[in-house]
Protein backbone atom coordinates (compact mmCIF):
# COMPACT_ATOMS: atom_id res chain seq x y z
CA UNK A 1 0.00 0.00 0.00
CA UNK A 2 1.20 3.16 -0.90
CA UNK A 3 2.24 5.25 2.03
CA UNK A 4 -0.04 8.93 2.11
CA UNK A 5 2.52 11.63 3.01
CA UNK A 6 1.14 15.29 3.47
CA UNK A 7 -0.78 17.14 1.27
CA UNK A 8 1.25 20.28 -0.84
CA UNK A 9 2.08 23.24 2.02
CA UNK A 10 4.51 24.61 -0.45
CA UNK A 11 3.61 27.64 -2.78
CA UNK A 12 5.67 26.62 -5.40
CA UNK A 13 3.38 25.07 -8.41
CA UNK A 14 4.28 21.63 -8.86
CA UNK A 15 2.78 18.69 -11.05
CA UNK A 16 1.22 17.78 -8.24
CA UNK A 17 -1.04 20.58 -7.81
CA UNK A 18 -2.73 19.37 -10.93
CA UNK A 19 -3.91 16.12 -9.48
CA UNK A 20 -7.60 16.37 -8.51
CA UNK A 21 -9.38 14.74 -5.57
CA UNK A 22 -5.86 15.36 -3.50
CA UNK A 23 -7.52 14.06 0.35
CA UNK A 24 -6.94 16.91 2.61
CA UNK A 25 -5.35 15.81 5.97
CA UNK A 26 -2.59 16.93 8.43
CA UNK A 27 1.21 17.77 7.13
CA UNK A 28 2.47 14.69 7.89
CA UNK A 29 1.67 11.42 7.20
CA UNK A 30 -0.05 8.79 9.70
CA UNK A 31 2.64 6.44 9.31
CA UNK A 32 4.33 8.42 12.03
CA UNK A 33 1.65 9.21 13.94
CA UNK A 34 3.28 7.72 17.51
CA UNK A 35 6.30 10.05 16.63
CA UNK A 36 4.36 12.93 16.60
CA UNK A 37 4.38 13.64 20.32
CA UNK A 38 7.36 16.03 22.42
CA UNK A 39 9.81 14.02 23.72
CA UNK A 40 9.84 15.13 27.28
CA UNK A 41 11.19 12.07 29.00
CA UNK A 42 14.23 12.18 31.27
CA UNK A 43 16.41 10.12 33.27
CA UNK A 44 17.89 6.23 32.43
CA UNK A 45 15.29 6.44 29.43
CA UNK A 46 15.84 9.17 27.78
CA UNK A 47 19.85 8.48 28.01
CA UNK A 48 19.38 5.26 26.27
CA UNK A 49 17.30 6.44 23.79
CA UNK A 50 19.45 9.51 22.69
CA UNK A 51 21.34 7.53 20.29
CA UNK A 52 18.26 7.07 18.30
CA UNK A 53 17.17 10.51 18.85
CA UNK A 54 20.24 12.11 17.23
CA UNK A 55 19.09 9.79 14.18
CA UNK A 56 15.85 10.85 13.62
CA UNK A 57 14.89 13.82 11.41
CA UNK A 58 11.99 16.21 12.44
CA UNK A 59 10.23 17.01 8.56
CA UNK A 60 7.47 19.61 7.95
CA UNK A 61 6.72 18.35 4.49
CA UNK A 62 7.04 16.44 1.75
CA UNK A 63 6.42 17.45 -1.60
CA UNK A 64 5.85 15.08 -4.43
CA UNK A 65 6.07 15.71 -8.10
CA UNK A 66 8.35 18.57 -7.95
CA UNK A 67 9.91 19.97 -11.03
CA UNK A 68 12.00 23.32 -9.38
CA UNK A 69 14.24 21.72 -6.33
CA UNK A 70 16.58 20.43 -8.88
CA UNK A 71 16.84 18.39 -12.16
CA UNK A 72 13.77 15.95 -13.31
CA UNK A 73 10.59 15.08 -11.18
CA UNK A 74 11.31 14.85 -7.60
CA UNK A 75 10.34 14.52 -3.95
CA UNK A 76 11.26 17.73 -1.65
CA UNK A 77 11.89 17.02 1.71
CA UNK A 78 11.51 20.03 4.14
CA UNK A 79 13.10 19.83 7.23
CA UNK A 80 12.74 21.80 10.07
CA UNK A 81 14.78 24.60 11.47
CA UNK A 82 16.05 27.55 10.28
CA UNK A 83 18.97 30.13 11.35
CA UNK A 84 18.10 32.82 8.98
CA UNK A 85 14.96 35.11 9.58
CA UNK A 86 14.34 36.47 6.05
CA UNK A 87 11.69 39.21 6.06
CA UNK A 88 10.26 37.74 2.77
CA UNK A 89 9.99 33.77 4.34
CA UNK A 90 7.53 32.23 2.36
CA UNK A 91 7.72 29.22 5.08
CA UNK A 92 7.11 30.56 8.45
CA UNK A 93 6.18 27.21 9.49
CA UNK A 94 9.75 25.69 8.94
CA UNK A 95 11.74 28.30 11.23
CA UNK A 96 11.04 26.54 14.23
CA UNK A 97 13.05 22.88 14.76
CA UNK A 98 10.60 21.74 17.13
CA UNK A 99 6.95 20.29 15.92
CA UNK A 100 4.14 23.18 16.30
CA UNK A 101 0.65 23.41 15.54
CA UNK A 102 -0.36 25.86 12.78
CA UNK A 103 -4.36 27.23 13.54
CA UNK A 104 -5.65 28.23 9.71
CA UNK A 105 -8.25 30.53 11.28
CA UNK A 106 -10.21 30.91 8.09
CA UNK A 107 -11.06 27.76 8.04
CA UNK A 108 -12.52 27.31 11.48
CA UNK A 109 -16.30 27.15 11.45
CA UNK A 110 -15.75 27.30 15.09
CA UNK A 111 -17.63 23.84 16.08
CA UNK A 112 -15.27 22.95 19.26
CA UNK A 113 -14.61 19.50 18.14
CA UNK A 114 -10.87 20.43 19.24
CA UNK A 115 -12.15 21.69 22.46
CA UNK A 116 -12.86 19.12 23.32
CA UNK A 117 -9.67 16.94 23.10
CA UNK A 118 -7.57 19.54 23.79
CA UNK A 119 -7.72 22.23 26.80
CA UNK A 120 -5.83 24.72 24.64
CA UNK A 121 -8.07 25.12 22.15
CA UNK A 122 -11.81 27.30 23.21
CA UNK A 123 -14.38 28.54 21.34
CA UNK A 124 -15.75 31.78 23.14
CA UNK A 125 -17.33 35.01 21.89
CA UNK A 126 -17.77 33.51 18.40
CA UNK A 127 -13.99 32.94 18.79
CA UNK A 128 -11.13 30.27 17.85
CA UNK A 129 -9.07 30.53 20.99
CA UNK A 130 -5.89 28.78 20.76
CA UNK A 131 -3.66 28.61 24.27
CA UNK A 132 -0.07 28.50 22.07
CA UNK A 133 2.06 28.41 25.01
CA UNK A 134 0.34 25.27 26.56
CA UNK A 135 0.80 23.50 23.09
CA UNK A 136 2.91 20.33 23.16
CA UNK A 137 2.30 19.59 19.76
CA UNK A 138 0.40 16.06 20.30
CA UNK A 139 -1.47 16.35 17.37
CA UNK A 140 -4.80 14.93 18.59
CA UNK A 141 -6.83 18.24 18.31
CA UNK A 142 -5.48 18.04 14.61
CA UNK A 143 -7.42 14.16 14.11
CA UNK A 144 -10.50 16.07 15.66
CA UNK A 145 -10.99 18.60 13.44
CA UNK A 146 -13.55 18.22 10.68
CA UNK A 147 -12.49 21.11 8.79
CA UNK A 148 -8.68 20.89 7.74
CA UNK A 149 -8.02 23.83 10.11
CA UNK A 150 -5.53 22.54 12.10
CA UNK A 151 -2.06 20.89 10.77
CA UNK A 152 1.09 19.91 12.38
CA UNK A 153 4.19 21.23 11.10
CA UNK A 154 6.89 18.54 11.94
CA UNK A 155 7.14 14.71 12.55
CA UNK A 156 10.47 13.27 14.04
CA UNK A 157 11.49 10.46 11.36
CA UNK A 158 14.08 8.34 10.74
CA UNK A 159 16.02 8.04 8.07
CA UNK A 160 14.50 4.88 6.43
CA UNK A 161 11.14 5.67 6.88
CA UNK A 162 11.78 8.63 4.61
CA UNK A 163 13.67 6.63 2.46
CA UNK A 164 10.85 4.28 2.21
CA UNK A 165 8.49 7.03 1.32
CA UNK A 166 10.19 8.95 -1.00
CA UNK A 167 11.49 5.35 -3.13
CA UNK A 168 7.59 4.81 -3.70
CA UNK A 169 8.34 7.09 -6.60
CA UNK A 170 11.30 5.73 -8.11
CA UNK A 171 10.01 5.30 -11.60
CA UNK A 172 9.19 9.33 -11.68
CA UNK A 173 13.40 9.87 -11.24
CA UNK A 174 14.05 7.32 -13.37
CA UNK A 175 12.21 8.71 -16.28
CA UNK A 176 13.21 12.24 -16.12
CA UNK A 177 16.39 11.75 -14.66
CA UNK A 178 15.40 13.20 -11.18
CA UNK A 179 15.58 12.35 -7.31
CA UNK A 180 15.39 13.53 -4.30
CA UNK A 181 16.30 17.02 -2.66
CA UNK A 182 16.26 18.03 1.08
CA UNK A 183 14.90 21.37 2.06
CA UNK A 184 13.59 23.51 4.76
CA UNK A 185 13.82 25.40 6.67
CA UNK A 186 17.75 24.57 6.67
CA UNK A 187 18.07 21.15 6.18
CA UNK A 188 21.71 20.77 7.12
CA UNK A 189 20.82 21.98 10.70
CA UNK A 190 19.85 18.15 10.64
CA UNK A 191 22.95 17.15 8.98
CA UNK A 192 23.59 13.63 9.67
CA UNK A 193 20.07 12.81 8.93
CA UNK A 194 20.21 14.24 5.89
CA UNK A 195 23.65 11.96 5.31
CA UNK A 196 22.10 8.83 6.24
CA UNK A 197 19.24 9.71 3.95
CA UNK A 198 21.02 10.27 1.16
CA UNK A 199 23.18 7.20 1.97
CA UNK A 200 20.39 4.81 1.98
CA UNK A 201 19.53 6.52 -1.63
CA UNK A 202 22.64 6.30 -3.37
CA UNK A 203 22.64 2.38 -2.56
CA UNK A 204 19.49 2.44 -5.25
CA UNK A 205 21.35 5.00 -7.35
CA UNK A 206 18.71 7.68 -7.03
CA UNK A 207 20.35 11.87 -7.88
CA UNK A 208 20.46 13.64 -4.12
CA UNK A 209 20.71 17.88 -4.19
CA UNK A 210 20.33 19.55 -1.05
CA UNK A 211 18.65 23.03 -0.54
CA UNK A 212 20.35 25.61 1.75
CA UNK A 213 20.60 29.17 2.25
CA UNK A 214 24.40 28.51 3.75
CA UNK A 215 24.76 29.88 6.73
CA UNK A 216 25.84 26.91 9.11
CA UNK A 217 29.81 25.62 10.04
CA UNK A 218 31.25 23.96 7.29
CA UNK A 219 31.25 20.99 8.50
CA UNK A 220 27.55 20.31 8.09
CA UNK A 221 28.74 20.21 4.34
CA UNK A 222 31.33 18.02 5.14
CA UNK A 223 29.37 15.54 6.54
CA UNK A 224 26.67 15.37 3.31
CA UNK A 225 29.62 15.89 0.31
CA UNK A 226 30.06 12.73 0.24
CA UNK A 227 26.48 11.65 -0.75
CA UNK A 228 25.29 15.22 -2.31
CA UNK A 229 25.29 15.37 -6.24
CA UNK A 230 24.09 18.76 -6.12
CA UNK A 231 23.63 21.87 -4.40
CA UNK A 232 20.71 24.57 -4.88
CA UNK A 233 22.22 27.24 -2.95
CA UNK A 234 20.13 30.74 -1.83
CA UNK A 235 21.99 33.92 -2.44
CA UNK A 236 19.92 36.80 -1.21
CA UNK A 237 22.18 39.99 -1.25
CA UNK A 238 25.70 40.62 -1.72
CA UNK A 239 26.38 42.73 0.79
CA UNK A 240 27.02 42.00 4.23
CA UNK A 241 24.92 44.87 5.93
CA UNK A 242 22.15 44.19 4.07
CA UNK A 243 21.87 40.87 4.21
CA UNK A 244 21.87 41.41 8.12
CA UNK A 245 18.93 44.02 7.86
CA UNK A 246 17.16 41.34 5.48
CA UNK A 247 17.65 38.02 6.96
CA UNK A 248 19.04 38.86 10.71
CA UNK A 249 22.53 37.54 9.83
CA UNK A 250 25.40 38.74 7.71
CA UNK A 251 27.28 36.84 4.85
CA UNK A 252 30.56 35.95 5.34
CA UNK A 253 29.93 32.41 6.35
CA UNK A 254 27.46 31.76 3.36
CA UNK A 255 30.07 33.31 0.92
CA UNK A 256 32.98 31.31 2.55
CA UNK A 257 30.74 28.11 2.09
CA UNK A 258 30.36 28.36 -1.21
CA UNK A 259 33.32 29.45 -1.82
CA UNK A 260 34.85 26.12 -0.27
CA UNK A 261 31.84 24.40 -2.20
CA UNK A 262 34.16 25.65 -5.73
CA UNK A 263 37.06 24.32 -4.72
CA UNK A 264 35.73 21.22 -3.83
CA UNK A 265 34.53 20.53 -7.54
CA UNK A 266 30.45 20.57 -6.50
CA UNK A 267 28.00 21.37 -8.61
CA UNK A 268 25.76 24.63 -7.46
CA UNK A 269 22.92 26.08 -8.64
CA UNK A 270 22.48 29.43 -7.22
CA UNK A 271 18.63 30.61 -6.47
CA UNK A 272 18.52 34.09 -5.82
CA UNK A 273 14.89 35.71 -4.91
CA UNK A 274 14.09 39.11 -6.38
CA UNK A 275 12.26 41.46 -4.00
CA UNK A 276 11.46 45.04 -5.64
CA UNK A 277 12.65 47.58 -3.29
CA UNK A 278 15.30 45.38 -1.79
CA UNK A 279 17.65 43.33 -3.93
CA UNK A 280 16.50 44.07 -7.49
CA UNK A 281 19.00 46.87 -7.88
CA UNK A 282 21.30 46.94 -10.71
CA UNK A 283 24.06 47.22 -8.92
CA UNK A 284 23.26 44.75 -6.53
CA UNK A 285 22.81 42.32 -9.30
CA UNK A 286 26.00 43.19 -11.22
CA UNK A 287 28.04 42.62 -7.78
CA UNK A 288 26.25 39.41 -6.96
CA UNK A 289 27.06 37.90 -10.48
CA UNK A 290 30.64 39.08 -10.57
CA UNK A 291 30.71 37.17 -6.83
CA UNK A 292 28.99 34.29 -8.37
CA UNK A 293 31.23 34.24 -11.39
CA UNK A 294 34.46 33.14 -9.72
CA UNK A 295 33.18 30.07 -7.43
CA UNK A 296 33.64 27.99 -11.04
CA UNK A 297 31.38 25.44 -9.89
CA UNK A 298 27.76 27.30 -10.80
CA UNK A 299 25.40 25.27 -13.19
CA UNK A 300 22.76 27.61 -13.31
CA UNK A 301 21.31 30.98 -11.64
CA UNK A 302 17.79 30.60 -11.24
CA UNK A 303 15.82 33.76 -10.34
CA UNK A 304 12.52 33.25 -8.18
CA UNK A 305 9.94 36.07 -8.59
CA UNK A 306 8.73 37.25 -4.68
CA UNK A 307 5.03 36.97 -3.77
CA UNK A 308 3.45 37.26 -0.76
CA UNK A 309 0.94 34.27 -0.63
CA UNK A 310 2.25 32.60 2.05
CA UNK A 311 1.07 35.64 4.33
CA UNK A 312 -1.51 33.88 5.91
CA UNK A 313 0.78 31.10 7.12
CA UNK A 314 2.14 33.60 9.71
CA UNK A 315 -1.09 34.06 11.29
CA UNK A 316 -1.03 30.11 11.28
CA UNK A 317 2.24 29.52 13.36
CA UNK A 318 1.60 32.72 15.56
CA UNK A 319 4.10 34.60 13.86
CA UNK A 320 4.65 38.45 12.88
CA UNK A 321 3.89 39.01 9.44
CA UNK A 322 7.19 39.85 7.96
CA UNK A 323 6.54 40.31 4.18
CA UNK A 324 7.43 42.90 2.45
CA UNK A 325 3.95 45.02 1.13
CA UNK A 326 5.34 44.25 -2.58
CA UNK A 327 4.17 43.30 -5.71
CA UNK A 328 5.44 40.52 -7.82
CA UNK A 329 8.46 41.13 -10.40
CA UNK A 330 6.92 41.68 -13.97
CA UNK A 331 8.43 40.06 -16.50
CA UNK A 332 10.41 42.48 -18.05
CA UNK A 333 12.12 42.91 -14.37
CA UNK A 334 12.84 39.68 -14.25
CA UNK A 335 14.09 39.45 -18.45
CA UNK A 336 16.38 42.75 -17.34
CA UNK A 337 17.58 40.28 -14.08
CA UNK A 338 18.39 37.81 -16.45
CA UNK A 339 20.30 39.67 -19.02
CA UNK A 340 22.60 41.53 -16.50
CA UNK A 341 23.88 38.30 -14.08
CA UNK A 342 24.20 36.65 -18.33
CA UNK A 343 26.32 39.53 -18.85
CA UNK A 344 29.56 38.06 -16.18
CA UNK A 345 28.86 34.38 -18.19
CA UNK A 346 26.14 32.99 -16.07
CA UNK A 347 23.53 31.18 -17.29
CA UNK A 348 20.39 32.84 -15.53
CA UNK A 349 17.06 31.23 -15.73
CA UNK A 350 13.65 32.96 -14.66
Amino acid sequence: MRRRWPPLRSTRRTIADCRSGSAAGTCCSPIFAEKSRTHTSSGPAASASREGEMREGIICDLKRFAVHDGPGVRSTVFLKGCPLRCVWCHNPESIRRAPELGVRFHKCTLCGECARVCACHRIADGKHRFGRESCTACGRCVGACLFDALVLYGKRVTPEETAAAVLEDRAFYETSGGGVTVSGGEPLLQAAFCAELFRLLKRECIHTAVDTCGEVPWSAFETVLPVADLFLFDFKHPDSEAHRRLTGSGNGRIKANLLRLGRNGCPVEIRIPLIPGLNMEDETLKRSAEFLAGIGTVTAVRLLAYHSLARSKYEAVGRADTMPRAGSPGDDAMRHAAELIGGFGLRAMV
